[in-house]
This record gives C-alpha cells, sequence and structure tokens, in this order.
C-alpha cells in the first residue's frame, strides 16, 4: 500500500502512533515536521440527517500497512483507478464505505476514516456504497500485507470455508497448519478484520453483485452468497442498508436463458488477454474446453453436479465477464473463486512488474509485456493428471492423450448445461480414475501408474492440491506421490495449488528463455540461483522466459525430462 500511494508525495514517510481511547496520526517529512491530526471521533460532527458511525478504535489496526490519513485522503481526492482494491474509506456523517474511485462528491477529512479491506469497513460499521458498488472492486485483499498464510486463508474463505454450520475458523486455521489465535491476529493485522468479519463481509458483497447484475430471485441468491437462510438475509441487508434486498435491484439487470448466470470480475489493469488465451488455446483438452472468437469456454464439475461456463475480455470495464450455466446456485461462489484463480484476477500486477523490472533481464520482457498473468487450472487434480500425461512428450501430444482419457472415463454433461455442442463432457475425477481397472491409454507402465498414484492420494487428502505450508513443504509432499519428481511438482503448485513462488527451474524453455536474452546457455543450478532475487513472485517470471523463449510466445514448452499437457 505504501509504494502505492508514494506517488502522490516521495519525500512523506508514514509513522503511526496509537493511544486509547482514540488515535492520534503523526505525518513527518524529511525536515522533521510534524503535524498533528485530531481523531476522527473528535472531528466528526452530530447534526447529520443519518447516525454518525463511531471511528473504528486504531488500536486494533495498528499494525495495517495504510499511510497516514492524510496520504489516503489525498489518494482520494485524485480519485486514482490505481487505489482501487487497496483502500476503503468510511464516510462517519453517511455512515457508508466507499472505494477510492466513487464519483460521488468527495467527503471533508474530518469524516473520512480509512480502511485496508471492505471487511475492515464493514466490520466498523459501516455499509457498502450503492454508487460506487465496492463489490465490483478488484479483489485485491491477498495483496495486503506479507502473510502467505493470509493469502491461502483468503482464497479458501472465497471457496466457503467458512460458510455453513459445519465450519469454522478452528477448522480453517488447522487446514492451514497454524493456531485459531495466530490465524486471527493475522488477519487483523493485515486486513484490519476477524476470519469471520471477512466472511460476512464477502457473502454480503457476493448477493449485492447478484441482485445488482443478474434476475436471480432472492431465495437463490441467498442461497448462492452462502446466508444460511432467507431471513438472515433479508435481516442483514435491512440492518445494513434499511430497506429490503430487492429494493436494491436494478431495472436493467439483464435476463439471460433459465439456467444463466452472468457476472463482472474486475481486474487490475494490465492484464494481457491475448497471451493468456494463447497459453489455455495451446492446452484446450478436446471435449472439455475450448477458446473460440476470443472467448474461452469449458464444462466444469463440482461435487458431482455438472455445467458450463464461458469467459470473455471487457476491456473497457476492466473485467471479465463470465457466463455460468449451472444447475446449483449454492455452488457459485465455488465457480467464481475458480474462474478468478484461473485467470488470476487477483493479482496486483503493478507491484509484481515493479518487483521484476529491477532485474536487467527481465526488465526488458516485463516491458514488452505488461499485465502478464500466470494462468492457473480450474481443478488441482485436472491439472496434476495434465502433467503426468505430459511427461517427456510435446504439448500437442498431451493435449491427445487428455483428450482420450475424457472420452473414455469423463462424465457426459445434460444437454441443457452444455455451451458449445462440441464441449460435452467433464474430466474424470479421482475418484473414476482410481476405481478403473484400465486408463486405457497407451503410455508407458511407470506413467501408468503414476496416475493411479495422483487418483489415489487425491482420494486419501481431499486438500492435497490446496494451498498448505510454504513452498518447499507443498512441493515435499506433492513429491512424496509415486511419479511426481521436483519439476511436475513445481508445476503443479503454480497452477494447481496457485503457488506464486513456485519456479521449475530445469525447464528446458525457462532455461532457452535466459539464453535468448543473454545469447549464453545457463545450467539450472545457476538460473535458481538467479531468481532468488525474483522471490515471491518466480512464477510470473517464469512466464516471462516461458514467452521469450522464440516462437513459443505466451506458451510454456517442453521441459528437459518432461512437459505439461
Amino acid at each position: 500500500m505504501r509504494e502505492h500511494l508514494k506517488f502522490l508525495n516521495p519525500n512523506l514517510s508514514c509513522d503511526r502512533k496509537a493511544s486509547a481511547p482514540s488515535a492520534v496520526f503523526r505525518l513527518e517529512n524529511k525536515t522533521g515536521r510534524e503535524n498533528t491530526v485530531q481523531s476522527l471521533e473528535e472531528l466528526a460532527i452530530d447534526h447529520v440527517r443519518k447516525p454518525l458511525v463511531l471511528a473504528h478504535n486504531e488500536c486494533e489496526n495498528s499494525d495495517m500497512e495504510l499511510p497516514s490519513p492524510e496520504i489516503c485522503y489525498r489518494a482520494l481526492e485524485s480519485r486514482d483507478s490505481r487505489l482501487d482494491g487497496l483502500m476503503f474509506v468510511g464516510v462517519a456523517s453517511t455512515g457508508i464505505y466507499c472505494r477510492p474511485i466513487c464519483p460521488a462528491r468527495t467527503p471533508k477529512f474530518e469524516h473520512c476514516k480509512f480502511f485496508a479491506s471492505a471487511a475492515a469497513a464493514q466490520d466498523a460499521g459501516f455499509r457498502p456504497c450503492l454508487r460506487c458498488r465496492p463489490e465490483t472492486a478488484p479483489d485485491l485483499a491477498s495483496w495486503h500485507g506479507t502473510s502467505n498464510t493470509v493469502s491461502r486463508a483468503l482464497a479458501l474463505i472465497a471457496e466457503g470455508a467458512l460458510d455453513g454450520d459445519g465450519n469454522s475458523v478452528e477448522k480453517l486455521a488447522a487446514r492451514l497448519g497454524v493456531g485459531e489465535r495466530q490465524l486471527r491476529r493475522l488477519f487483523l493485522q493485515h486486513l484490519g478484520a476477524a476470519p469471520i468479519s471477512v466472511a460476512q463481509t464477502r457473502r454480503v458483497l457476493f448477493a449485492k453483485q447478484f441482485i445488482h447484475e443478474t434476475q436471480m430471485p432472492m431465495t437463490e441468491v441467498a442461497m448462492a452468497a452462502g446466508f444460511g437462510s432467507l431471513r438472515r438475509f433479508n435481516e442483514t441487508f435491512l440492518n445494513l442498508f434499511q430497506r429490503p434486498p430487492s429494493a436494491l435491484r436494478r431495472k436493467n439487470s439483464r435476463k439471460l436463458k433459465e439456467h444463466d448466470v452472468q457476472l463482472r470480475l474486475r481486474y487490475r489493469p494490465p492484464y494481457d488477454w491475448d497471451c493468456m488465451l494463447a497459453f489455455l488455446q495451446a492446452r484446450a483438452v478436446p471435449g472439455v474446453e475450448m477458446v473460440n472468437g476470443g472467448r474461452y469456454i469449458r464444462t466444469v464439475e463440482i461435487g458431482g453436479t455438472m455445467g458450463s461456463i464461458e469467459v470473455s475480455h471487457l476491456i473497457d470495464q476492466q473485467s471479465l465477464g463470465v457466463k455460468i450455466r449451472f444447475p446449483d446456485v449454492r455452488l457459485l461462489p465455488a465457480i467464481v473463486a475458480r474462474v478468478r484463480r484461473l485467470f488470476d484476477l487477483g493479482a496486483d500486477i503493478e507491484t509484481i512488474d515493479r518487483h521484476l523490472s529491477a532485474d536487467p533481464v527481465l526488465a526488458p520482457l516485463v516491458a514488452r509485456r505488461p499485465g502478464l498473468r500466470a494462468p492457473g487450472g480450474w481443478d488441482g487434480f485436472e491439472i496434476a493428471v495434465r502433467a503426468v500425461l505430459g511427461q517427456q512428450i510435446s504439448v500437442a501430444a498431451a493435449r491427445g492423450l487428455a483428450g482420450q482419457l475424457i472420452a473414455l472415463h469423463g462424465h457426459s454433461v445434460p444437454k441443457s448445461f452444455r455451451m458449445h455442442p462440441d464441449l460435452s463432457r467433464v474430466f474424470p475425477t479421482a475418484n473414476r480414475l482410481a476405481s478403473v481397472s484400465s486408463m486405457g491409454l497407451r503410455i508407458p507402465i511407470t506413467r501408468l501408474r503414476a496416475l493411479k498414484a495422483v487418483a489415489e492420494a487425491a482420494l486419501a487428502d481431499p486438500n492435497l492440491f490446496r494451498p498448505f505450508g510454504s513452498i518447499e513443504q507443498t512441493v515435499a509432499r506433492l513429491r512424496t506421490i509415486h511419479g511426481i519428481g521436483e519439476w511436475t511438482a513445481q508445476y503443479i503448485a503454480l497452477r494447481a495449488i496457485r503457488e506464486m513462488d513456485a519456479f521449475p527451474s530445469t525447464d528446458i524453455g525457462l532455461l532457452r528463455g535466459v539464453a535468448s536474452i543473454n545469447g549464453n546457455a545457463t545450467s539450472a543450478a545457476n538460473l535458481l540461483s538467479r531468481a532468488e532475487s525474483w522471490r515471491p513472485w518466480r512464477a510470473y517470471a517464469a512466464q516471462h522466459l516461458w514467452a521469450a523463449d522464440g516462437s513459443a510466445i505466451c506458451k510454456p514448452t517442453t521441459h528437459a525430462a518432461s512437459n505439461v499437457g
């Protein structure tokens, strides 16, 4: 956050001191001058139409990486889109919190309270603005601070890890390998809100997006957003907005086919859509996925329920348009979370590009392809199987084998939930492949055993392809599976588990990419050593090196010993 706001005044440094019961901010410049600003409680006025929202006790947010209120306010005045998703402002005179790009008149400084997340603003008693719609801001919460644990936890919360009576913060912390108290402390430090508050805010904002952008019945909106009951859903919106949910719906919300839901998912520009599509098209498995007319279409399955999605680029809105055709609305949050992960929508790409550009080898590559993302995968098990199938063969050959596997073992999607006649099957599940007597593929016996081992491991550990521990721990865990080596484990960590520091240093495409830049061949050991300065975003460096590999623009190429489909 400090890096993003430094452009407003590069000579300023921020030092915050908190004292109970109210906070005092100190702004100090290089000349040593000091300005003291009254606390927001003292500056708030009480002769307004709506009741005031008391400012959040600064002691609770004292560890968050927000600069001084003066600098935040300057960013608000400029309405700079570079801060969108990184900062939210609560307005005490209205009880509303907004994005920094809100078109409404800029409130007075003394009425403003700044937060590092929407959850922190809502936890402090503010309600979402109906004009700038915080639910449509780029989803950048995982980029606040430096905690990988928080990033992993947010990914799990987005998939519903705290929804329903059977889930809890204690269980979430156990999945992340930390204690419950430590997880709460990390959330307060980096986001200014507890995990439960973050989950509750996600539900409200997700429901609000459904209300604004679709014609779904309110009962389905409540179910899709993760509310336990329609009554709780109605009470929440009445308390926040002083009106029922249906009153928020716009008359021009588009009505699509009976099973279709269409949403906009914002990203932080720039976004290299062409390279993303080229990557996915080169690996599109027949019968499951395709790139057609600038759109990515594929079949999907979650928990035995099947459907389809279509993703397009809305460049003028700095968003991706997602059309979902799926029978169970309760799984919409999981589908949206997977789309975000697949297309890497949560990346703070400016920060990443700036970091990588500090290296003279990567600087020209970043300048050539600003906004290059690290593609994810729809399903962790699917990526792992495709990785094994692609060992020691070309990308095209790996696609062919994956297509054969789907034709033999993939279930058929109901016709009413297909989006293209050529996409009629889903990728087989771990349970399906673990139970078959024969894969039916003409590949080496060692690779067949590896496929079985991956399926059995996925059945034994449902969280096998979810974030857990450090990148080193993740790779070590994957390597315990028969047939999974260092390179394959790194690739699975990158695309399936979304470890942004994963780096398959022995990949021949990466080595060729470096050689194409400096004209000299290098070893995997030297490349790994050089990549230390690229941390914690070596996965993005890998994408740039793959793209630099001659004609393989935007596409990874063959590994010295294996290749991924």
